[in-house]
């Protein structure tokens, strides 16, 4: 394992940081957490905004201003553990990932500077106005289409399979120029990510996942190949072109680990956003309605979705030396969970936190994607995706609401939140 590896195994530390109040209980895989994580991120940050958790074995941080001060200092709090496992992995997972074969280097997310911002000026040419206008039609239609399908299946339907999970996989793939053949069985190797490295999943699953990115991280080295010559308009190309210009500065490798990142990053997020934004608008029918009759209005409703009920509930960060943060004395190595659900709850942030106002004029301060350098690239793409959904689904649908008798499901694991199951119907 070297510092460059895309996925790393560590320890977590087990002594209290001085001065740090404990919070024996806390852990985001907690049913009570994963159920309703609000209340008790709230308390958190009102009581003890850095406290150790040593159930979890990181410092958590809940105020908006200290989770701010972590994310603009990347030179003391590292993002090199953002795609780690939370716990080690068994033993068997762990050979198949040593396979010398399988060897994505960190690139975005998880690179320290000054190597991400090396690598971030390509990929953020990825990220423009004109590849949202490229791209809007494909999302448009496919959105139609999956909607129409839907429809035509007959109320009530399960909204996430029929359209919040395919829907983001499909644009992802498209963006980076897989072949739509493709699609089913990069979903199938891309679909547990979220359980490797933010989850708890069993031995037998860990094994199940590494086979699986390990044969995606095949997948993406023989396409990556190919690709040298038969570019197109579609990122994958971009960044060969980037490469061949700029070798020194892009090598092949991070062009074919970028590809590889990008698979999760680029959907399940969208997937969760989805689910939030109607399980949050439909019950509330006064905003529904008035999504539908002005939709100029969903741009909005989409950024007070996210800062009400986040798809990224928590990220994480490694101090890289020791340092102070709320008065509390944090080691070198220690590990720093953002509680991201506290911060965009802070009432010293957002007047009357706990309501939910689609014209609230400072929606799009919430911190859910990170701020500073390491801010996702990713997020007006995920924006532009949701927003048009929505458009289609108030133009379609004006009478969608949630089924009778739903109850929010969602995967436990530490950053990521939405239904897995959203049952909807219409008239």
């Amino acid at each position: 394992m070297t510092e460059t590896d895309y996925h790393q195994i560590r320890t977590a530390a087990t002594a209290v940081p001085t001065g740090c109040p404990v919070d024996h209980a806390f852990t985001p895989l907690m049913p009570a957490y994963v159920e309703a994580p609000y209340p008790i991120a709230n308390r958190m940050r009102d009581e003890a905004p850095v406290a150790w958790a040593p159930e979890l074995g990181f410092v958590v941080v809940s105020r908006m201003d200290l989770v701010t001060e972590v994310f603009l200092n990347p030179d003391v709090y590292s993002s090199e553990n953002v795609q780690d496992p939370v716990f080690p992995i068994c033993e068997e997972a762990a050979a198949i990932l040593a396979d010398p074969s399988f060897c994505p280097v960190a690139v975005m997310s998880n690179r320290q500077e000054p190597d991400h911002g090396r690598i971030r000026q390509f990929t953020k040419n990825g990220f423009t106005n004109r590849r949202n206008k490229v791209l809007e039609p494909y999302i448009r239609r496919r959105a139609e289409e999956l909607i129409d399908e839907m429809i035509a299946e007959g109320s009530p339907a399960d909204f996430i399979a029929a359209v919040g999970q395919p829907l983001p996989g499909e644009v992802v793939f498209k963006f980076m120029g897989f072949p739509e053949a493709d699609y089913s069985q990069l979903k199938e190797w891309c679909g547990d990510r979220l359980a490797f490295s933010w989850g708890q999943p069993s031995a037998e699953e860990q094994v199940a996942i590494a086979e699986k990115m390990v044969a995606y991280w095949q997948y993406v080295q023989e396409f990556t190949a190919a690709k040298k010559g038969n570019p197109a308009d579609d990122f994958a190309s971009e960044l060969l072109a980037d490469h061949e210009a700029h070798p020194d500065d892009l090598t092949y490798r991070e062009v074919e680990s970028i590809l590889y990142g990008l698979s999760f990053a680029g959907h399940e997020p969208v997937t969760l956003l989805l689910g939030n934004a109607l399980s949050t608008l439909l019950p509330r029918r006064d905003d529904w309605d008035a999504l539908c009759a002005d939709r100029d209005l969903i741009a909005n409703a989409l950024e007070e979705v996210i800062r009400l009920d986040t798809p990224q509930i928590g990220w994480r960060r490694i101090a890289n030396c020791d340092t102070t943060l709320g008065g509390v004395d944090i080691l070198k190595g220690t590990q720093v969970y953002l509680n991201l659900a506290a911060a965009n709850h802070d009432p010293d942030e957002f007047p009357d936190p706990e309501s939910f106002d689609i014209h609230r004029r400072d929606a799009r301060n919430n911190i859910s994607f990170g701020k500073g350098k390491h801010f996702c690239l990713g997020v007006r793409f995920a924006k532009f995706e949701a927003k048009i959904v929505l458009e289609v689904l108030t133009e379609k649908l004006p009478s969608l609401r949630l089924a009778g008798g739903h109850e929010f499901e969602t995967f436990p694991n530490i950053s990521f939140r939405g239904p897995t199951r959203l049952d909807i119907a219409w008239d």
